[in-house]
């Protein structure tokens, strides 16, 4: 009886294996229709998926204009709390992305914790290269501050080059002598523009999603005149005592998974409580995805959300 379970908990093994790598080859597919060599058709698809996918009857979406940079609440349609919001920076590796790509995830993080969350079009490189998305950030947080949210209210998140962003901007604060968020929740964060991880090279054959030419184009175009190990651009070397507690989400299969270990690992020698859930078979950022565990992993975010809150 024993080689029985044995058995048939390799062949279960084998067929979620398999599963996986095909998920994996479809992920990959879809990640090659967006992506373009143009940056600018690069963009747009990017907006057209975002709209197709990011689309819910269950949110209300509005507008705003900041100081001439565009923004948009996301906001579910039932009762929920206004006491308390998510400052999200989106990805795309500060080359591309906008308000309208992160509603794959916006809407899920507001539906997930019900709370409002507000993302902000920062400026893109190469056009507008590092300072510029930092202090578009700060423009964002200043005018939440201005809307009468203490900084505690305030959960700053983001997605890979948005991830760096969330970081980056807490830093700025906290240099600033300024109150900090009351948590950071990042999913699949780019912390490390020196690219000296070990995983880019361990995780370089099973990424499905992003790959070294990609990962040094988006960081020549955002960091070409700036040092790279500065904790601005790279906040894995930053001194993080001092900071709120942080959420951590990563797939074991990207090559940016050193970017998020190594980073949990500094923000916990400096005292900050990190939680880190490494998701087995997942890529970067798999939370877009429509599926399973990807809605598993936002309710996981508000969880910890809802945590701050007590």
């Amino acid at each position: 009886m024993a080689i029985f379970r044995k058995a048939g908990a390799d062949a279960k093994q084998a067929r979620a294996q398999e599963q996986n790598q095909n998920l994996m080859k479809l992920i990959r597919r879809v990640h090659s229709v967006v992506e373009h060599e143009d940056i600018q058709k690069h963009r747009h698809s990017q907006d057209y998926f975002g709209a197709l996918l990011g689309n819910s009857r269950e949110m209300d979406i509005t507008s705003e204009e900041v100081d001439g940079m565009h923004c948009e609440w996301v906001r579910v349609r039932r009762p929920h709390t206004k006491k308390k919001v998510i400052l999200y920076c989106h990805g795309g590796g500060y080359s591309t992305g906008s308000c309208i790509y992160a509603r794959t995830l916006t809407t899920k993080l507001a539906s997930a914790a019900s709370m409002d969350v507000f993302c902000f079009d920062y400026r893109l490189a190469p056009e507008h290269p590092y300072p510029a998305a930092l202090l578009d950030a700060e423009k964002a947080w200043d005018h939440l501050m201005l809307q009468g949210f203490g900084a505690a209210d305030v959960i700053v998140a983001g997605d890979s080059a948005g991830g760096n962003l969330a970081l980056a901007l807490t830093l700025s604060l906290k240099e600033e002598g300024r109150l900090l968020p009351g948590g950071l929740v990042l999913l699949s964060p780019w912390t490390d523009l020196t690219a000296s991880g070990s995983s880019h090279e361990s995780r370089a054959e099973l990424d499905p999603v992003l790959n070294e030419d990609y990962l040094r184009e988006m960081t020549e175009n955002y960091a070409k005149d700036a040092d790279r190990q500065d904790p601005h651009v790279s906040p894995l070397f930053a001194d993080f005592s001092g900071f709120p507690p942080v959420c951590i989400q990563v797939g074991d299969n990207e090559v940016l998974l050193s970017d998020s270990l190594r980073l949990q690992k500094n923000l916990t020698q400096a005292g900050v409580a990190a939680r880190l859930e490494v998701f087995e078979g997942m890529w970067h950022v798999f939370q877009m995805s429509p599926f399973k565990t990807a809605s598993e992993a936002m309710d996981r975010c508000a969880e910890f959300i809802l945590q701050l809150q007590g």
